[in-house]
């Protein structure tokens, strides 16, 4: 396993331990990316998890063994404890991790309080999606973006290589959970970076327009690239986060 690629986890303490958050990391990442978000809702009191995903944190042709109902069971195995040890619990998710979480969602209702998405990924508009079933079949991989950071030095502990399998794989993850998004009644907070070079501003909006949640909030970020948790507006994120799931728990 790659360096800082491990799940962390914390239990929760004081007034907030009743409060549970799963957060999850986006496709060909780790839990890094989202280990500065969770150590800043646990210092809060915030019960939190942020599971490694199969095939994450490995190697890309580990992870081309793995495809999206492998990643989705681990993130519900954990929101079933998560319910267990928590009164209210909260999901949040970069990327990927924002469309696992938004099927999560779509399939738990109201045992999810609310959803904290960080440019979160339903859809494509790269042309050559239409030939993957085809390619990912042909070869293994294609060079990946990693590192989409504006903030020098950062590095989320992502593959330089993109597994087309588990792309494969995350297509058909992207169509089953726009089918169901009108399911989605929680409160959602979004923020998207308005520069991204991984996931096109389409996915935002089709969210926005889909989902049946009355109480959404989408704020911008001028000064961050994809992986927003780890970039110049990361302190915006922590603190947005957490009032916002305070004055959720707070309604209800």
């Amino acid at each position: 396993m790659q360096g800082h690629a491990e799940d962390y986890r914390s239990p929760g303490s004081g007034a907030n331990a009743a409060i549970g958050v799963l957060l999850s990391h986006g496709f060909t990442g780790s839990p890094k990316s989202m280990r500065p978000l969770a150590e800043h809702l646990a210092a809060d009191g915030y019960g939190v998890a942020v599971p490694r995903l199969p095939g994450h944190g490995t190697s890309w042709q580990e992870m081309n063994k793995t495809g999206w109902p492998d990643w989705y069971a681990v993130l519900d195995n954990e929101l079933e404890r998560l319910r267990k040890e928590h009164d209210q619990v909260f999901l949040a998710g970069l990327s990927m991790g924002g469309c696992l979480v938004l099927r999560l969602a779509e399939e738990h209702g109201t045992d999810i309080s609310g959803l904290v998405l960080i440019n979160p990924s339903v859809r494509t508009d790269d042309k050559r999606m239409v030939l993957l079933p085809v390619l990912s079949r042909l070869m293994p991989s294609f060079p990946g973006i990693s590192n989409d950071i504006k903030k020098p030095g950062m590095d989320e502990g992502a593959y330089d290589r993109m597994p087309l399998r588990a792309l494969q794989s995350l297509s058909q993850l992207w169509q089953t959970t726009r089918e169901d998004l009108a399911k989605v009644t929680q409160p959602v907070l979004m923020f998207r970076s308005t520069v991204d070079h991984v996931v096109e501003p389409s996915s935002g909006r089709t969210v926005l327009a889909s989902i049946s949640s009355r109480d959404v909030t989408e704020t911008l970020l001028e000064d961050s690239y994809h992986v927003a948790t780890l970039d110049n507006d990361a302190p915006r994120i922590f603190a947005d986060s957490t009032a916002f799931i305070r004055r959720v728990a707070a309604d209800a």
